[in-house]
């Protein structure tokens, strides 16, 4: 079942001048593990742009927009040995997937030149995590 749905499409120009004019950028926005990433790539702007949108995204499944519940660093996108993206949620962003009873995210990355979008599904796999209202 699905329980969330987030898109987001970010101009990866935008984020390089976001690198260039906020030294404390990356830091602030991105984990360890984002920033290694990242800066491991040929177009470090693209990557870092991809995991932006997929922070944003993630927090519109989470349903929380910017209301302090949830940090950036809340958020951490990886890749797997495959290649494939995936979402590691902790603190605020946890508490909110946990009260959606949602147990699955699903991430799609892409960029093209000068943009990165996103596509985050939250989905419900148990069947125990069903809520019955009364």
């Amino acid at each position: 079942m699905i329980v969330g749905i987030g898109t987001d499409i970010v101009k990866v120009e935008r984020v390089r001048r976001l690198l260039e004019r906020y030294p404390n950028f990356v830091e602030r926005v991105f984990c360890a593990g984002e920033i290694t990433h990242c800066q491991g790539k040929a177009n470090p702007e693209q990557s870092y742009a991809a995991r932006f949108a997929a922070k944003e995204a993630v927090m519109k499944t989470l349903g929380t927009g910017w209301d302090g519940m949830v940090n950036w660093r809340d958020i951490e996108v990886f890749t797997d040995k495959n290649g494939k993206p995936g979402i590691l949620l902790r603190g605020g962003a946890l508490e909110r997937l946990t009260a959606l009873a949602a147990d699955r995210v699903h991430l799609s990355l892409t960029h093209e030149k000068e943009y990165a979008l996103a596509f985050v599904v939250l989905e419900r796999q148990k069947l125990d995590s069903l809520r019955v209202s009364e």
